[in-house]
C-alpha cells in the first residue's frame, strides 16, 4: 500500500513538473516592460540625471538594495559610451550597463548584459517628452525571454517585478529632480 502511495506521489510530481515545463514553452520568446511619471522640470534636467551613469546611485532602487555593491565605471563620463559594471549580492548580482545612444534631451539607450544570477542582455530607454508645462518620463526595457525565464514566469509575474522598480525609481527621480 506504501508503494502503491509513493508510485502515485511521484507520478503526480512528474506530470505536474510537466506540466509546467510545456506550459513555460508558450510562453512569449521576448518581453517588454515599460513605466511612465510626470516630472515638473524640463527634459534637460531630467537628460543630465540619466545620462549620467554615476547619478543613478541617487535614485534607482537597484542601487539602494545594496550599498556594498562593487561598482567600475569606464567610457565616457556620461552619455554615449559611459560604461557601469556591478557586482552585488544575491538580490542584484552582477551586470554591466553601456549608454548606446544618448539624444539629448529626448532618449538614453543602455544596452544591458546580465551576468548573474542569469545571463541574460536587454535595451532599455528612457524617453523624454514635452508634457504641459513639464516632461512625461518612460522607462522601458525589452529583451528575449530565454527558457528559464520562461519557467520562472510561470509563477513570478515579470512586468510587475521589474516595473515596480521602474515605478519606484521613477519616483525617487522625481522627487530628486523637482526639489
Amino acid at each position: 500500500m506504501v508503494r502503491k502511495t509513493l508510485v502515485a506521489v511521484l507520478l503526480v510530481v512528474v506530470i505536474a513538473v510537466t506540466a509546467v515545463l510545456v506550459y513555460a514553452a508558450t510562453k512569449p520568446d521576448t518581453f517588454r516592460v515599460t513605466r511612465t511619471t510626470i516630472i515638473r522640470a524640463p527634459a534637460e534636467k531630467i537628460f543630465a540625471r540619466v545620462s549620467d551613469l554615476k547619478g543613478h546611485r541617487d535614485w534607482s532602487t537597484w542601487e539602494q538594495k545594496d550599498p556594498d555593491m562593487q561598482r567600475r565605471y569606464s567610457g565616457a563620463a556620461a552619455g554615449k559610451g559611459a560604461v557601469y559594471e556591478w557586482d552585488g549580492n544575491s538580490e542584484i548580482g552582477k551586470g554591466r550597463i553601456e549608454i548606446t545612444e544618448a539624444t539629448p534631451p529626448t532618449k538614453v539607450v543602455f544596452a544591458m548584459h546580465f551576468i548573474e544570477p542569469f545571463e541574460g542582455r536587454s535595451t532599455a530607454a528612457i524617453s523624454l517628452l514635452p508634457a504641459e508645462g513639464a516632461t512625461a518620463v518612460t522607462w522601458s526595457m525589452e529583451g528575449a525571454n530565454n527558457y528559464i525565464c520562461k519557467v520562472l514566469t510561470v509563477f513570478f509575474d515579470q512586468d510587475a517585478m521589474i516595473g515596480d522598480e521602474f515605478a519606484k525609481s521613477l519616483a525617487q527621480l522625481k522627487t530628486l529632480t523637482e526639489m
